[in-house]
């Protein structure tokens, strides 16, 4: 496409992130797809990845990157920008925590954080000084219903998605006098492998506690399950892979929450929240402006 642009992925090598790749190198994007541990357990996907870009003809490369690892995504993205100008990132890489809230231990809270809040902070202080220099760049980072809402069995990983969203949203505003767009995707339940790779709480002494109520999160996730079973198109992973797809190729300004799959009343939230927040912003842009400010 006459268009395209430089895209990089975290979290590839499955679900989402795997989709969202194909989906962009098939617009004819140059897609970074990256993933952890590329030359061990993720050798597989990577080697059909380039098989299946190069069969195609698509730009599309595998690349080694931990957003948990400071040093691997600095390398990472300085490698990139060595050979492409970064037009866009994704920030796709995330766990999703299910069980009692209490039963989490801190060092599986710090664990998941380091992922879906702490990685975005990473993968974004990477590659925003080489956007700010452009004047120019996108980047999209995948929240989820639970990013609006509170929900029993979720605490983690809802906790993590608001911290997330409240980083991302002002970061949006921040970057705006820069050309640059920080915006958030808000998918509800999507038929991927986050069920069966949903870490379970490690206090087994707080699980037990709670007796019958320490059965939620297979209740939980098994209502997920079986929602996906179903086959119903508003649960394909697929819908969300389209809406990154949208996102890139939208002219700006972009909104900034495009939410997919069940709405789960997470519209009606945003529309609510909107007006609020933009009188508040209304207030503050002279200040994040440069204006200055009577105050």
């Amino acid at each position: 496409m006459s268009n395209s642009k430089t895209i990089l992925i975290t979290g590839a090598s499955r679900g989402i992130g795997l989709l969202a790749a194909k989906a962009l190198a098939k617009r004819g994007h140059y897609v970074y797809a990256s993933m952890r541990d590329i030359a061990g357990r993720n050798k597989r996907i990577a080697e059909k990845l380039k098989t299946w870009a190069r069969e195609n003809k698509y730009l599309l490369e595998p690349v080694e990157l931990d957003v948990t690892d400071e040093l691997s995504v600095d390398t990472a993205i300085k490698n990139i920008e060595a050979q492409h100008s970064l037009d866009v990132l994704v920030n796709n890489a995330g766990a999703m925590p299910t069980g009692l809230t209490e039963a989490y231990t801190l060092e599986q809270v710090r664990e998941n954080f380091d992922v879906n809040m702490f990685g975005i902070m990473r993968a974004n202080r990477a590659v925003l000084p080489h956007m700010r220099a452009r004047k120019s760049g996108l980047i999209i980072s995948l929240s989820s219903a639970a990013g609006r809402f509170a929900m029993p069995f979720f605490g983690i990983y809802c906790a993590s998605k608001w911290a997330m969203e409240a980083y991302c949203e002002a970061l949006h505003y921040e970057l705006e006098p820069f050309g640059i767009e920080s915006v958030l995707v808000e998918p509800s339940g999507h038929g991927t492998d986050l069920v069966k790779t949903s870490p379970p709480p490690a206090d087994q002494d707080r699980v037990d506690a709670y007796g019958a109520m320490a059965e939620g999160r297979n209740h939980l996730l098994g209502m997920f399950q079986g929602m996906f079973d179903q086959g119903e198109a508003l649960t394909d992973a697929e819908n969300v892979a389209t809406s990154i797809v949208n996102l890139v190729e939208a002219e700006a300004p972009r909104p900034v929450r495009t939410q997919v799959g069940h709405d789960m009343g997470v519209s009606a939230v945003n529309a609510a929240v909107a007006p609020i927040q933009a009188e508040l912003i209304k207030g503050l842009k002279p200040v994040y402006t440069g204006g200055g400010t009577d105050a």
